[in-house]
């Protein structure tokens, strides 16, 4: 006994050092794993970023640079970079027009996409009437309805009401084509507001209206970011309801750079800092609600 027990501490004593090593060796190889993982993610965002970077660059670079070679050349002689572009682009009307009449479309499209969704999530969501599953399904098929189907039809539509080559016809397009989503996705997040916190609204008297606009809407407060920033996105970076429904003597900004290709060549002068211009105002909105987005996306789809 005495003789086991004594070769028990020792072989304990002489097994010590191999967990050791091999935890050693584990968190080694982890981090060499995530090191890697890091690595990859960096380049693969840098390669995404490249057509954004040298659409920059292109874009402080003049006609004549940018024929004598790509816009990496920027990189090695910065002394080529000039505003100039962006002096004469903001002095172009055609551009500058465009530039208001997408705000003029895309900010109240997503307004009226955002309230109306609001007011018809909430009722799919709390109240009860007639058919409201079955409305709601059919809410939820319209989302796999493209857009290219209802051009012709719409079209004629506006033509005979005067809707056609106006701000108000696009608007009310983007609106229609915005709403099934908006539907789906605040219902699906109102949803999940605990019953009895709305009961207990209505037991202190508030009405619907109220108990809609003081505990709803602001517990639904990022899936409404979200969706504001979905739409906006969408709207300001259209170009074919913008073909074919816009004014064509005042179109968006998409439509504006496209008519400024040239028959023998592109009017790089005006693309490139038109595009980039056109491309930071949708940046700026997503960034600066990029939090909100995410958690009113994945809040609408867990239900």
């Amino acid at each position: 006994m005495s003789a086991a027990a004594q070769a028990r501490p020792e072989e304990r004593a002489g097994a010590r050092p191999a967990p050791r090593a091999g935890a050693r060796a584990g968190r080694l190889a982890g981090g060499a794993a995530a090191g890697a993982v890091r690595v990859f993610l960096v380049l693969a965002a840098l390669f995404w970023l490249m057509p954004t970077l040298g659409l920059l660059i292109s874009s402080f670079l003049s006609p004549t640079d940018l024929n004598k070679g790509g816009w990496w050349q920027a990189l090695t002689a910065p002394a080529r970079l000039t505003a100039d572009n962006y002096e004469r682009l903001l002095a172009n009307d055609t551009i500058t027009g465009a530039l208001l009449s997408t705000v003029a479309i895309a900010v109240p499209a997503t307004l009226l996409v955002v309230a109306l969704g609001s007011f018809a999530g909430y009722a799919f969501a709390w109240l009860e009437f007639p058919g409201r599953d079955w409305l709601f399904l059919v809410v939820v098929g319209l989302l796999v309805v493209p857009v290219q189907v209802a051009l012709i039809p719409v079209s004629e539509l506006f033509g005979a009401i005067g809707l056609f080559e106006t701000t108000a016809g696009v608007v009310l397009f983007h609106t229609a084509f915005g709403l099934p989503f908006a539907v789906f996705l605040l219902r699906n997040f109102f949803a999940e507001i605990p019953r009895e916190l709305l009961e207990a609204a209505r037991l202190d008297g508030a009405g619907e209206l109220r108990l809609f606009a003081r505990v709803v809407l602001p517990l639904g407060g990022p899936a409404i970011a979200s969706l504001g920033i979905f739409q906006f996105l969408w709207v300001w970076n259209d170009m074919l309801v913008a073909l074919v429904f816009a004014d064509s003597a005042n179109p968006p900004i998409t439509v504006a750079l496209q008519q400024q290709v040239r028959q023998f060549g592109n009017n790089i002068d005006v693309l490139a800092p038109g595009a980039f211009l056109s491309m930071v105002v949708p940046l700026v909105v997503f960034f600066a609600f990029q939090r909100q987005f995410v958690t009113g996306v994945m809040a609408g789809a867990v239900k």
